[in-house]
C-alpha cells in the first residue's frame, strides 16, 4: 500500500516540475522535457488510480502539485512572500494528509470485513 502513496507523491513531484515548465519553458529541449514529464506525472497518477480510490488520488495529486507549486515559485523564481498564502498551502497539505490517512483506515476496514 504504501509504495502505492510514494508512487502518486512522486507523480505530484513531476506534476510541479511540468506546470513551472509550462512558464518557463523556452526550446524545443525544455518544451520536449516538459511534455515527458507531462505524460509521466499522468501515467503514474493513473496507476495508482486504479488501486487506491479515485477521488482520493486525484485530489491529493492535484493538491500537491498546487501546493508544491506555489512553494517553489516562492523559492526560486521570484514569487512574492506571503504568510497567507503559506498558512493556504499548510491548510491544503494537513487535508491532503488527512485523506491518506482516512483512505488507509476505509481499506483497513473493508479488507478486515473480507477477512471475517
Amino acid at each position: 500500500m504504501k509504495k502505492y502513496w510514494f508512487t502518486l507523491f512522486l507523480a505530484s513531484f513531476f506534476e510541479v516540475l511540468w506546470v513551472i515548465g509550462l512558464a518557463h519553458s523556452y526550446n524545443f529541449l525544455t518544451w520536449t522535457l516538459t511534455v515527458i514529464l507531462i505524460i509521466l506525472s499522468n501515467t503514474l497518477m493513473i496507476k495508482v488510480a486504479q488501486v487506491l480510490p479515485t477521488t482520493t488520488v486525484y485530489t491529493m495529486f492535484v493538491g500537491l502539485g498546487a501546493g508544491g507549486t506555489v512553494v517553489v515559485e516562492i523559492l526560486f523564481f521570484g514569487e512574492p512572500f506571503n504568510w497567507l498564502k503559506i498558512f493556504l498551502i499548510l491548510i491544503l497539505l494537513t487535508s491532503v494528509i488527512g485523506l491518506m490517512i482516512v483512505t488507509d483506515y476505509e481499506k483497513q476496514q473493508s479488507e478486515a470485513r473480507y477477512e471475517s
